[in-house]
């Protein structure tokens, strides 16, 4: 088993590395010894962790120092995490070990936790759903493990990544205080590579957020076909082999429930219209169906108290996850612009940022600054004599004042 694991993990070190680095090294140098990190199917976690590996062994796509181990390959499947590790760690003198898609085995905070405490100096990666909730686990690893969610793409990621250019990101304060001066910089350098913003702009809000894109941007309906496929296996296996007591039924009725709303998101919930629909026998349940799908990350609910679904309070909105997964999951209709504005918005800003339904005008962020999402012609009726209100606006290069480009809000990280 040793040399064939081995050759496995060099084989995905190889592979894995890519050139571009996304934000999550930056923002997160993962300096500890033991870190989960969750996320949509193919927003880059696997990569971001393989760089992490190389690095802390000078790009050695051959080390054995370090395991990457994908957890749901056949030549895994036949052996515990733990016993794995022993072996490498006693006999091989492995030092780092990574392990990818840990939901997939099922008793996976029960190995990790021995695996943290069994061995003191091994620095252990892993890397999961969504829908995983360390702090939930039958192994309670959230005072072991470090957890952090990984976003996909951002525009400013997507601008770096297609251009080949660097770009800086900016924080919120900074955004709202400094745009004027700062989105016109960021035009002329597009412009050096022949490039406008909004052009560019339309292209991210269709297929710019996973970064596998790359490998479709001749052909973008394969790209969407890829995607909604990989949203079912999300409600297939990946919710399954969290929540093992769903049964086909009730995963039939998810699935159900995602038609539903991704023909008229954002969605101001029904929940009895919703009930009857779907011929579920009490909103308890249903409540709790909304509550997987946005566990794994296919939608997100924003309420008057933040993002995310509570059952004891009915969410104003529900959204799908992204923008891509408008065209992706609606490639029957027309996509509504309002709809992708509004997407785009709240899943950018609320990635790193407290969001939640405002009083006047769309969202309220870090309980300070109100925003109202729109077209080039959106006016200030909506938030007229609110504090510290801002319009986020579509179809605008530059903006001024209170006036903010929406592509923008695509620096954030």
């Amino acid at each position: 088993m040793v040399e064939k694991l081995f050759e496995l993990s060099h084989y995905y070190l190889k592979n894995f590395n890519k050139k571009y680095r996304r934000y999550f090294l930056k923002k997160h140098p993962l300096k500890g010894r033991f870190y989960i990190v969750t996320g949509q199917r193919g927003v880059g976690k696997t990569t971001a962790l393989i760089q992490h590996m190389l690095d802390m062994y000078e790009q050695n796509t051959h080390t054995r120092k370090a395991l990457y181990v994908p957890v749901d390959h056949t030549l895994i499947t036949r052996h515990s995490l733990y016993d794995i590790t022993e072996t490498f760690y006693k006999e091989e003198g492995v030092k780092l070990i990574f392990f990818d898609e840990i939901h997939k085995y099922r008793e996976w905070s029960r190995d990790l936790k021995s695996i943290y405490d069994v061995f003191p100096d091994l620095y252990i990666l892993a890397s999961g759903s969504s829908a995983m909730e360390i702090h939930k686990s039958a192994f309670d690893l959230s005072r072991r493990a470090i957890g952090y969610k990984m976003a996909g793409m951002s525009f400013r990621e997507f601008l770096e990544f297609t251009l080949d250019i660097s770009l800086e990101s900016y924080p919120l304060d900074e955004l709202v205080t400094g745009h004027e001066a700062i989105t016109h910089q960021i035009v002329e350098k597009l412009e050096t590579k022949k490039k406008q913003v909004l052009p560019l702009f339309k292209d991210y809000l269709k297929f710019g957020y996973y970064p596998y894109f790359i490998e479709h941007l001749d052909q973008v309906e394969e790209f969407h076909v890829k995607l909604e496929q990989e949203v079912r296996k999300t409600v297939l296996n990946d919710l399954i082999d969290v929540y093992p007591n769903l049964n086909g039924a009730a995963v039939n009725k998810i699935l159900k429930l995602l038609s539903l709303l991704t023909e008229s998101v954002p969605y101001s919930p029904d929940l009895n219209d919703l009930k009857r629909k779907l011929d579920i026998g009490d909103i308890r349940t249903l409540k709790q169906y909304l509550k997987f799908l946005e566990d794994g990350d296919v939608i997100f609910s924003v309420s008057k108290r933040g993002r995310g679904f509570s059952e004891l309070e009915k969410p104003e909105k529900i959204y799908l996850n992204n923008s891509n997964l408008a065209y992706a999951l609606g490639q029957t209709k027309k996509v509504d612009k309002g709809n992708l504005r509004e997407t785009f918005f709240a899943n950018i800003v609320s990635s790193f940022y407290k969001l939640r339904i405002a009083d006047a005008g769309d969202f309220l962020v870090d309980d300070r600054y109100t925003f109202e999402v729109g077209g080039k012609n959106k006016g200030f009726i909506q938030v007229k004599g609110v504090k510290d209100s801002f319009l986020a606006v579509d179809d605008i290069e530059t903006g001024f004042k209170q006036k903010i480009p929406l592509w923008f809000f695509g620096f954030l990280y």
